[in-house]
């Protein structure tokens, strides 16, 4: 026989909503609208309201209780029937008439109204209940801290309900508990401090708590009542009772009551921004009921308690949660003081660390990690970060046992087994890692946290709630201290700020950047006006120079003669430079024509060029390798090419001079993306001293007189860097004196046009 396997989520998967069940202290009638008609009853009507199921099953509300009560339930319905609860409800029983705590709510398109017998010395009193709430309500404002508002919690709630054991139940976030306050009878063992493990609540049954306020079972060993019929004829299917008071219990979970020894329980829910923050537990030795008058008030004071758990976690360790604001405070201004993201983190990294009381971090920024303080080893860090990346939700991730997530972690638990991860920027891969190191605790648990499994006569297997509740301790490995709430929110506040702060210096460089780019605008149409206008005087001064040693050589002296040839000359060096210019704005202004380009007929036709332009050069010209095709404009990747080769030929003082052209290649990529290479051109010529190596690039800066070298403008590289950067790529030189030089570019696929 196959037995289906258990684990402890079998628990959770129990459909506790639904058992077609009530306990016994009370009757449940399922109503349908518009009629209020009885379509689906308890079968312990006759012994509680003193008519059989049969007698009430299709009949209308009216034929059991009066107009005027029938009127205040459709009230109810009208409106928030949490705040008009209970209803006083009279039932007519022979010759005497029975009252009842009406509760009634919607379910769905039904309608469930549970009675419950009034006891003998209940009675609505609003001054009795102001009485009993009012002192404990300001016991619980008045204390300074979440401990003692605990402490005070369990005595007054054990003072007006009587039970033998009152106990403040923590969930923590893996959802285990902890009782952190504690009232009972003195000969009760104690439970204080102990842990009790997440499958002792369910998740369903957390689910449920957050729904309902209060639920109490007033006898743990009673004998369930079965619905009639056991499916609602609406849909014919199990009714939901999560909403309702009498609701039967898991058998577990009563068997686990029976286990500790306890006759009735009641739990107060305590919510925190909708969610189960823990329990008021009331446990009794014997059954014990509990009137609904003495419930509202607990129900009451777990409201009120629910209300100030916020305002006390406030509260807790104020000094240092200051502190973290002020670090807060710090690194941001750091930012916004640093032209990189990186960089302003770096410079506090100390206060980084201090401000999550870290032991080490990681700043992702791209492709590069910086480590501070200790952290996992830095080859570990890009898969873990790429781990991390799967798990963020809503901009971070958080565990203080990472190799239980995370199986590779356990060679570094002893740094990192508290991961506190912050996402800045998916797009920018911008990522900040907290790490804490593993921290050896020891548990006090209720007893065993592991349920036993159980093989029962007909060889089923079932989970079965320990025995044993007597204290069992546990030494954990592997975890660090926990995150605390706060610093979480402190991390959180802080993407906020670093993204505010990065989102202005975006804005201040799109602002700087549309000042430049107007500034080059009108630069380049300065350049291209003054260069254009110059000319024509220029060729006049030019061409009147000319006139004058023509017609008047003979009147002139030697002296005269020689000025007027200097002036020749540098109106005609003038005019190079001003066509330099020139030339170097129409390449600012220019659209680029990219298209699919062979390089290796780009530099045999500049090499044939020079060949026929400077036929005295004797020269070699080296290509280890085919050059590769890429998408450019050919035009001005061919001038490249031409002011490079004809620089290392004019450069060279050796006998036996070669250049030699080639590429550097990345080890992936797509062969027609010009990012996958870096070129470069090499010479064996004079070199440059490393003092010019930066001014070579600058605009009519020659290293040498206009004499030297067959002259020039000293244009020729700035054209060069411009045609790089109009290709998206950058270029840069490296060189040695009297050894040569080489000069590296590169060109991406998108530049600008």
């Amino acid at each position: 026989m196959t037995h289906q396997a258990v684990d402890l989520t079998n628990c959770d998967r129990e459909p506790i909503h639904i058992p077609g069940l009530i306990q016994p202290h009370g009757a449940l009638l399922v109503l349908q609208e518009p009629d209020l008609t009885i379509i689906q009853v308890s079968s312990n009507t006759l012994e509680s309201i003193g008519h059989p199921p049969q007698d009430l099953l299709g009949k209308p509300l009216s034929a059991l209780l009066a107009p005027k009560q029938i009127a205040t339930i459709r009230q109810c319905l009208s409106e928030d029937f949490e705040h008009v609860n209970p209803l006083d409800i009279s039932v007519k029983r022979a010759a005497k008439l029975l009252r009842f705590d009406g509760i009634v709510h919607r379910q769905n398109a039904l309608i469930v109204l549970e009675l419950e017998p009034k006891q003998k010395s209940q009675k609505a009193d609003f001054v009795e209940f102001y009485q009993h709430v009012k002192g404990t309500i300001t016991k619980i404002q008045k204390a300074p801290t979440l401990l003692e508002m605990s402490e005070a919690v369990v005595k007054e709630v054990r003072k007006v309900t009587g039970f033998d054991r009152v106990m403040v139940y923590q969930f923590d976030a893996d959802g285990s508990g902890r009782v952190i306050a504690e009232d009972r009878v003195e000969a009760l063992t104690p439970y204080l401090g102990l842990h009790y493990p997440p499958t002792d609540i369910p998740k369903q049954a957390k689910q449920l708590y957050t729904l309902n306020w209060l639920r109490l079972i007033p006898d743990s060993t009673y004998q369930p009542i079965a619905l009639v019929p056991a499916h609602n004829p609406v849909d014919d299917r199990p009714t939901d009772l999560s909403l309702s008071v009498l609701r039967s219990v898991s058998p577990l979970h009563l068997e686990y009551l029976s286990n500790m020894g306890v006759g009735a329980s009641m739990s107060i829910s305590l919510i925190q921004d909708q969610k189960l923050w823990g329990l008021i537990a009331c446990h009794h030795s014997t059954p014990r009921y509990v009137p609904y008058s003495v419930r509202t008030i607990c129900e009451f004071v777990g409201q009120v308690m629910s209300v100030e758990l916020a305002n006390k976690e406030d509260h807790e360790d104020l000094d240092y949660k200051m502190t973290l604001k002020s670090l807060q405070g710090k690194l941001v201004e750091s930012l916004s003081q640093s032209e990189r993201f990186l960089d302003g983190l770096i410079q506090l990294d100390s206060n980084l660390l201090d401000l999550v009381s870290a032991s080490g971090a990681a700043i992702c920024a791209a492709d590069q990690i910086i480590c501070v303080g200790q952290t996992p080893p830095e080859s570990e860090l890009p898969a873990l970060r790429d781990w991390i990346k799967t798990q963020i939700q809503h901009n971070q991730f958080q565990t203080r046992s990472l190799a239980q997530l995370y199986p590779a972690a356990a060679s570094f638990k002893a740094v990192a087994s508290g991961v506190l991860a912050l996402e800045i920027s998916q797009f920018h891969q911008n990522y900040i890692f907290w790490f804490r190191p593993e921290v050896l605790q020891t548990v006090n648990w209720g007893g065993n946290p592991t349920k036993p499994v159980e093989v029962t006569d007909d060889g089923e297997t079932r989970l079965s709630p320990r025995k044993s509740f007597e204290r069992w301790q546990e030494t954990v490995q592997g975890c660090s201290l926990p995150w605390k709430p706060y610093e979480i929110e402190i991390v959180t506040e802080l993407r906020s700020l670093i993204v505010g702060v990065i989102l202005k210096q975006a804005d201040d460089l799109a602002t700087i950047n549309l000042e430049l780019e107007r500034s080059n605008t009108e630069l380049d149409s300065f350049a291209y006006i003054a260069s254009h206008d110059l000319k024509e005087p220029l060729r006049g001064i030019h061409n009147y120079s000319n006139f004058l040693m023509e017609d008047y050589a003979a009147v002139l002296d030697a002296d005269g003669v020689s000025k007027l040839n200097t002036v020749v000359r540098l109106t005609q060096r003038m005019e190079d430079l001003i066509n330099s210019l020139l030339h170097y704005s129409r390449l600012g202004r220019a659209e680029l024509s990219r298209q699919p380009t062979n390089l290796n007929e780009v530099v045999r036709q500049a090499i044939d060029t020079l060949r026929i332009s400077q036929p005295q050069s004797s020269i070699e010209f080296r290509l280890p390798r085919s050059l590769p095709t890429i998408s450019c404009d050919r035009t001005q990747i061919s001038e490249l090419f031409t002011n490079l080769l004809t620089n290392a030929i004019k450069y060279n003082d050796k006998a036996e001079k070669w250049v030699e052209i080639g590429f550097i290649e990345a080890d992936r990529g797509d062969p027609e993306d010009p990012l996958l290479y870096t070129f470069y051109v090499r010479d064996n010529g004079i070199g440059i001293p490393p003092h010019h190596l930066e001014r070579v690039f600058q605009i009519f800066k020659r290293l040498h007189t206009q004499d030297q070298y067959g002259g020039g403008t000293g244009a020729g590289l700035t054209i060069v860097q411009k045609i790089v950067e109009r290709h998206g790529g950058k270029i840069w030189v490296e060189s040695a004196i009297g050894e040569g030089s080489t000069f590296y570019f590169t060109l991406a696929a998108r530049g600008q046009s």
